[in-house]
């Protein structure tokens, strides 16, 4: 499908993808044929997070447990994806802003589009996101993900547009997130918490039966987070939640 704003034909000639990263290097240019081998996860972003008097979006650095370092985002709704990635026990390396694409329309005119973020899994696969609440997606939006899109199919990436996350699994996870750091990763508090709940139990029974929960609690909570415990995060987290050992399911 073409994307046509004011009449104007926004599809990209055929061959014309050119897509540009950044390292501690400089630029690289690189054609859609070559991108297949390039570590992607591993550039530093295309452009800079800027914060200026009266900006309408909230942009800031997250620090990621995949990448233990910081990544970027550019408003609330990126940081809630990327804490989503973060949290993604399939995804090894993330990294935010990854390349300019470029291609050029059938009228001669270039256009360009720098994706929210690049994630790579742990099985060599990846896939590419932007983040837009659905609503706001104008033409000129769409033909860039379209565009975005295609590349992503050359590529064998996979390619997603999303908007607003359920709000109780962002809400969830923004709390695990919280004891996410490995300081909270105690051995031997954690084997006693897996023990107890090698059957499901309540999440606060659970606790008090693996000691004090003041001291308990973070470690467990840092188990959920590294899926090491699992419960159902669409439903809200409370004291009797059930939990349980095991690795959690897409």
């Amino acid at each position: 499908m073409r994307a046509v704003l004011g009449g104007a034909d926004e599809s990209p000639e055929p061959g014309s993808f050119d897509l540009r990263y950044v390292t501690g290097a400089g630029p690289c240019p690189v054609t859609p044929a070559e991108a297949g081998v390039v570590s992607f996860e591993t550039a530093l972003p295309v452009r800079g997070f800027v914060s200026y008097k009266g900006q309408r979006n909230y942009p800031g650095r997250w620090w990621s447990a995949t990448a233990s370092s910081h990544v970027g985002y550019e408003s609330w709704l990126e940081r809630d994806h990327l804490m989503l990635l973060d949290f993604d026990p399939d995804v090894a390396a993330i990294a935010s802003q990854p390349f300019w694409l470029s291609w050029t329309t059938p009228a001669g005119k270039t256009r360009s589009h720098a994706p929210d973020f690049f994630a790579r899994h742990h099985d060599g696969s990846a896939v590419v996101i932007d983040c837009r609440p659905l609503h706001r997606i104008k033409p000129k939006d769409a033909a860039k993900f379209d565009a975005t899109r295609q590349v992503c199919d050359q590529l064998g990436w996979q390619y997603r547009v999303v908007g607003a996350p359920d709000a109780i699994v962002v809400g969830n996870v923004r709390w695990l997130a919280g004891y996410r750091h490995p300081r909270h990763d105690q051995p031997d508090v954690a084997r006693l918490l897996l023990a107890t709940f090698a059957e499901p139990v309540a999440l606060m029974d659970g606790a008090q039966a693996a000691g004090d929960p003041i001291a308990v609690l973070p470690v467990l909570f840092h188990l959920l987070w590294c899926h090491q415990l699992v419960t159902d995060l669409s439903l809200p987290l409370h004291e009797a939640t059930p939990v349980h050992a095991g690795r959690a399911t897409a």
